[in-house]
Formats: C-alpha cells, structure tokens, sequence
C-alpha cells in the first residue's frame, strides 16, 4: 500500500482539506479528508483527478507554430498537414505520438482519445501488419505513462459536394479501407490490453456515406464510437443539400447516437439537433482552442449539457495541450457568446476534463475508493496560482503549474519531470524529423513556383 497526502483535494463531493489517499494495485482503496500525514508522501497544492483529453490527432503536433505564415490560411494548414502525413512511417509516429502523450501527461493528462485515421504507407498500400499504425500509437501511449483509448476511425471519401461524396484524393489514400466493410474486417484485428480500449470513429458525413454508417455501428458493438460533427457550416449546407437532413439526423437515423458516442467539436447545431443529441445521452466534445485557432466558432456547449449531452473535452490538433486551459475556455467561450458569467460551475468543467468514460474508462476520474489511483498535484505557489481560492484553481492554473502525476498508482511525472526525461527535446527530435523538407507555409516548391493555394481547388465540404 502507497499512502499519498494532500492539504487541498477536489472530491467527488466538493472540495476537501488534509486528504489521505491510500493505493493498492493502481486502485484507492481509500479517500479520506482531515486525515493524517503519517507515513504518507506530502504532495504540493490542490490535488485533482487525472484529466483525460477525448480528442486527439497526434501527428498534429507536428503543425503547432508552422501553419500561420502570412496569417494562416485553410491553404497552409491544409498543406502543411498533407505533407507531414505523407511522412509518417511506424518509426517516426511512435516518437512523435511518444513525446506528444508525455507532453500530455506533464500537464496532467493520464488518458487519450487517439481518433486514429492514418492507418496505411503513402498510396494506401497496407503494412505488412495491417494495423502497424495503431500498434505504434498503442507502445507510445504504454511508454508515456498515459492510457489509450484507439478510436480506429473508418474514412473511406474525399469529402461531399453537391453531386454527392467524392473519390479519395492521393493524399488521403493512406486513411482509406476501400468501405465501411474494408475497415471492419481491419478492425477486428485490434484487441485491448491492461492500457488500450479499442474504440472506432466515424470520420464525419462528409467522410462515411450515410448507408455505410450502420456498417461503423454494428461492427464496433459496445465499444466507444466518436464522430467529427457539424466543425464549419459548410458540411450542414453541403450535408442537407445531397441528404436532405442536417448531419446530426442523418447519424440519428443510422443509428449512430446513444450514450457510447462521442460527438466532437458539435459546433453548428440546430435547436433540433441539440434535442437529438441530448434525448439520446451522446456526448459532445469541444476542443476550445483547437476550435478558436482553426476560426471554428463557439458551439452551444450549455444548451447541450442543459439538453441532457454530458460534455468532455480535447486538444485535437494540440495548439496548446492543456485540459485545463480548454476547460477555462469552455466557460469563458460561452461568456463571450452570451455577455454572460458564471455559465458553468467549477464541478461542471472539471467534470468535463476528466471524462474517462466517454473514452472506455469507466472507473476513472474520481477520487474515491475503488477508482483507478489517477491524480495530479496542481501547484498553489506559482506565479499564476498564487493567492487562488483551491475550489476554483482551474480559473488560475496551467499545465505548466503540475507537479505530480499519478496513473494507475504509478508517479509519471515528479516535481514537473515526466520519468522520461527531458519531453522538449524529445517532441523537438520527432517534430523535425518530420517537418525537414517542409516548409512553414507548405511543402517546398521549387524554385521560381509561385506561393498560394495549389492549383487544384479543394471545396469548403472536402476533408481535411
């Protein structure tokens, strides 16, 4: 038994002082306030469940800090992000997915919602192990200290236009099973460990068909099934223009809804979205600073949780990893949104960042007995945190104010060092391994070729 002491603790039923916890094999067996010290390891500041970030595209750290040249368009995203795809081999997204999950864990983070599309070599040619891309995400998260959550993801169309879905383009061939069939049977392949669920995404409707949706459906049974939804108003227009319906009843009506899905981003909803959405238990996901950065819009996070939606959160493309941050911003997004304060409670949002079960960890984030042993010592004595009241810390705190991280009874990250080492370095090597022959503003072009978005013209609804 490992005992743990904490002055300050978010409990389950409100904030707590002089907190034991006590550990047996990764689980607490016992959560007590104005307990004792004795023989326990003194942990700093307020301590709180370990976060879990619902939304993640790894290789897209490799974009953060290069897609803003001249501003930053769809173009040099677009292109910035096709290019480090189309390098991506196992090797190299093992340690780029390896020092990602670290940089997750150093701010808390003790699972992840890989929502995991690139799944062959350029061209879309399988591996010799069909799933080799997925069994490098499964040995980074192991080596990072963080659990995992696989959403294999089935994406088998370029996109929708108004003559309907298109062909894939040769960027995308590497993400494609060929249909919904292809993908299961790859699918199936997969089996969990002691730190990997094996859930399934449905990329989008722009993405799935609609009459391959229920394919998606039956094949992953109870497993976790998340889906990119109602991002930018292009894909409702485009969606209603070729379906008649907005993207949320069409996955209503293939049955994609219920309270094991997942719902990201949910961004440009109807009111008769939000009642499908909250009348069937799904919830959603908002990646607040993934959503800003991209110029997404604000989505109707209150109306949804109010509608019966639980709501958790993401990092997505990693701009920024912090869940704290992206908690903060749920509530100050729905401020600038209504000229309103106050639109959460502190327990809202922290139940929000630690959703583990929307991710296949039911047993996960709380600090009570029984609960896997996840927690995470946020500093009281930093610059940011300094003079904060400990029931509102995620008002005042960042990644950069963690000191402790525990998952599964095993310290991760100690006195801010994650058990690796140096994670700068590490994401610093992976990230330019990737990103040599590429531009800021793009792939390098030879010389004399004009600049500006490449000749053939994707539409607003193609995927991306």
């Amino acid at each position: 038994m490992t005992a743990y002491w904490a002055a300050h603790a978010l409990l389950p039923d409100g904030p707590a002082e002089s907190v034991r916890f006590e550990v047996t094999d990764g689980r607490f067996t016992a959560v007590t306030a104005r307990d004792g010290s004795e023989g326990a390891r003194r942990l700093p500041g307020v301590v709180v469940p370990g976060f879990a970030n619902c939304h993640s595209h790894a290789f897209h750290r490799a974009l953060r800090g290069r897609t803003h040249h001249g501003g930053g368009t769809f173009w040099t995203w677009r292109e910035v992000m096709y290019a480090v795809a189309a390098r991506l081999d196992p090797d190299s997204y093992l340690a780029l997915a390896r020092a990602t999950y670290a940089e997750m864990a150093l701010t808390g983070i003790t699972a992840v919602g890989e929502f995991h599309y690139v799944h062959h070599a350029p061209g879309g040619t399988p591996y010799a192990n069909p799933n080799a891309m997925g069994e490098a995400l499964r040995q980074a998260a192991a080596e990072a200290g963080v659990r995992l959550t696989l959403l294999d993801t089935c994406y088998v169309s370029g996109g929708l236009g108004g003559a309907g879905h298109l062909a894939m383009s040769p960027e995308q061939q590497r993400f494609g099973d060929g249909d919904a069939d292809g993908w299961a049977r790859r699918w199936r392949e997969l089996e969990g460990d002691e730190n990997t669920v094996i859930g399934a995404a449905i990329h989008s409707v722009r993405a799935v068909p609609r009459d391959q949706i229920p394919t998606v459906v039956q094949a992953s049974g109870e497993a976790p099934l998340h889906v990119h939804l109602s991002e930018q108003p292009a894909e409702n227009e485009t969606c209603q223009q070729v379906y008649g319906c907005t993207p949320t009843q069409l996955l209503h009506d293939a049955s994609a809804l219920g309270q094991r899905t997942t719902a990201v981003h949910a961004t440009h909803l109807t009111t008769g979205d939000i009642g499908l959405l909250g009348g069937t238990g799904t919830t959603c996901c908002f990646c607040p600073t993934t959503e800003r950065d991209l110029a997404d819009g604000i989505g109707p996070a209150r109306a949804l949780l109010d509608g019966g939606s639980p709501l958790s959160l993401g990092s997505d493309q990693h701009a920024v990893i912090d869940l704290m941050e992206e908690a903060r911003a749920l509530e100050m997004h729905e401020r600038l949104a209504t000229l309103q304060r106050g639109r959460f409670e502190h327990a809202q949002l922290l139940a929000a960042a630690t959703d583990h079960p929307s991710i296949g960890w039911p047993d996960a984030g709380r600090l009570e007995a029984g609960a896997r042993a996840d927690l995470v010592a946020i500093r009281a004595d930093s610059p940011r945190t300094a003079g904060a009241h400990p029931d509102q810390i995620l008002y005042a705190a960042g990644g950069a104010d963690v000191h402790t991280v525990v998952k599964d009874g095993e310290v991760i990250v100690d006195a801010g060092r994650h058990r690796l080492g140096d994670v700068g370095r590490m994401v610093a090597a992976a990230v330019v391994a990737l990103t040599s022959a590429v531009r800021p503003d793009g792939p390098a072009r030879q010389a004399g070729q004009r600049s500006g978005p490449p000749q053939r013209v994707a539409t607003a609804q193609e995927d991306v």
